[in-house]
């Protein structure tokens, strides 16, 4: 297999650090670069020279996992499935709160490579703030396992805890990394597209009251700071959403003149938000199109359907935000309550994998409120210009608590319910959190009142030309 330079940098920089008695290493490497495949051969590496048994990989999704197992099993050329035979097996993190205590005697009477896929997805230093994954790792992997390999695109999380098996810096709290490949460096090498986002503002929004009093606003940023509208109801009005749509589909038009297997990812903020989107798309736009949510009981046959068919476009609710392989998106509407950083940052990452056709542009069109245009004019950092621990605010301890409640509480749940709860874990990790957390703020805020807003003047849009590519 042909490596990528920094692959084996990456792999020389890994196989270095374990030979001097360190047992976990951190990789940063941004989407679409290929962390998968680096890992596979370090886990090859390693066999070959004696030094571990067995290989276990944890992902965030069954999409992610399925993926890994394909990977893991072409390179090392065995199963991957954890069989008799096979020289390891590739689960989801939801899959660890089902392990009984056999299971993690593997890793007491072998020498184990553990591999984490999106480890930002598991939060602890100690078992007080430790989520239920990051729970297992401490109590079960980090002192058992041979040797870990951590891999991540965005290194921290939206509630500002620690990632489990991470080092910090003291007393800054910045996240210590032992080998980073960064967006500007893979569009450098073509590696990864160059994205552009779209900004989508207007200029003329009114604003009704219950008094039947009018305001009128030049733009999103000056409503969201004059008015009760929230960004949620911007995000499903009609007029926004088909201007947002009529966009990109003009766009993806173009790009498949080119490239006639191009395709484009909505990404939406609830099934009915969804299907409504996805309504317009077949019936007024002409495109074909498909949608994927959590609440699917095979979301991931689906996606991988989608991934070699010639459909143009997919909706998504919470099955595509990070991980999944789909190189022939290039265009994406982020339509998604979720405005965390974290979740901004792996939405563009779904348009950045290259591939082999003749047109490599990739665009995000999103509104221009004022978190995603301060995430769209800074992606070029691989950390958010803010302190990455924080001690946490009495409303983030309730947030934590109740998620944790919640995933802990699948441990008695029936093979049915957590083959469920599996499908929708990627989404329930990030997005149920911030669910929480709009539910505490709303219960610490008065009642709004009722407002009705229209869009009257015209659209603009400014492009974010995030790096300027040599390609």
């Amino acid at each position: 297999m042909q490596l990528r330079q920094w692959q084996s940098e990456c792999i020389n920089r890994a196989l270095e650090h374990f030979n001097t008695q360190n047992k976990h290493f951190l990789c940063l490497a941004t989407p679409g670069a290929g962390k998968t495949i680096m890992a596979s051969e370090v886990a090859a590496q390693l066999l070959k020279e004696d030094l571990i048994d067995f290989v276990l990989c944890f992902s965030p999704s069954i999409n992610i996992s399925q993926g890994i197992k394909y990977t893991f099993s072409k390179r090392l050329e065995c199963r991957f499935d954890g069989v008799i035979g096979a020289v390891g097996c590739s689960y989801t993190y939801q899959s660890m709160l089902s392990f009984n205590e056999d299971f993690w005697q593997l890793l007491n009477r072998n020498r184990v490579l553990v591999i984490f896929d999106e480890i930002h997805h598991c939060s602890g230093s100690t078992l007080e703030d430790a989520n239920a994954w990051g729970e297992e790792i401490l109590l079960n992997i980090q002192n058992q396992a041979e040797y870990t390999l951590a891999l991540t695109g965005t290194p921290w999380r939206s509630d500002q805890a620690p990632i489990a098996l991470s080092r910090y810096t003291d007393p800054d709290n910045q996240i210590q990394c032992d080998y980073i490949y960064g967006l500007k460096e893979a569009i450098t090498d073509g590696v990864c597209r160059s994205p552009k986002v779209v900004l989508i503002d207007n200029k003329r929004i009114s604003v009704t009251d219950e008094k039947n009093e009018t305001k009128t606003f030049n733009s999103l940023d000056a409503l969201f700071r004059g008015s009760s509208i929230s960004y949620q109801s911007v995000i499903k009005n009609d007029v926004a959403i088909r201007h947002a749509l009529t966009l990109a589909t003009n766009k993806l038009d173009d790009i498949r003149l080119h490239n006639p297997n191009a395709a484009g990812l909505v990404v939406a903020s609830s099934i009915e938000h969804a299907t409504y989107i996805l309504n317009l798309l077949r019936n007024e736009y002409s495109q074909t199109a498909e949608i994927v949510t959590y609440k699917e009981q095979h979301p991931s046959v689906k996606i991988n359907e989608f991934k070699n068919s010639p459909t143009n476009w997919i909706v998504s609710v919470g099955m595509i935000s990070e991980g999944t392989d789909i190189p022939r998106l290039q265009v994406c509407c982020h339509l998604s309550r979720i405005k965390t950083e974290l979740y901004f940052r792996q939405v563009l990452g779904r348009i950045l994998r290259k591939n082999k056709s003749k047109n490599q542009e990739a665009w995000l069109y999103t509104f221009a409120v004022p978190e995603l245009v301060e995430f769209a004019n800074r992606i070029a950092e691989e950390i958010p210009d803010k302190p990455v621990v924080f001690g946490l605010s009495k409303d983030t301890e309730i947030i934590q608590s109740k998620a944790t409640r919640f995933t802990l509480q699948s441990k008695d749940m029936p093979s049915t319910a957590m083959k469920k709860l599996q499908l929708g874990q990627a989404y329930l990790d990030e997005q149920m959190t911030s669910h929480l957390a709009e539910q505490v703020s709303t219960a610490h805020s008065r009642p709004e009142a009722p407002l009705s807003f229209e869009l009257l003047g015209g659209f603009r849009e400014k492009v974010v030309s995030t790096f300027n590519s040599p390609f």
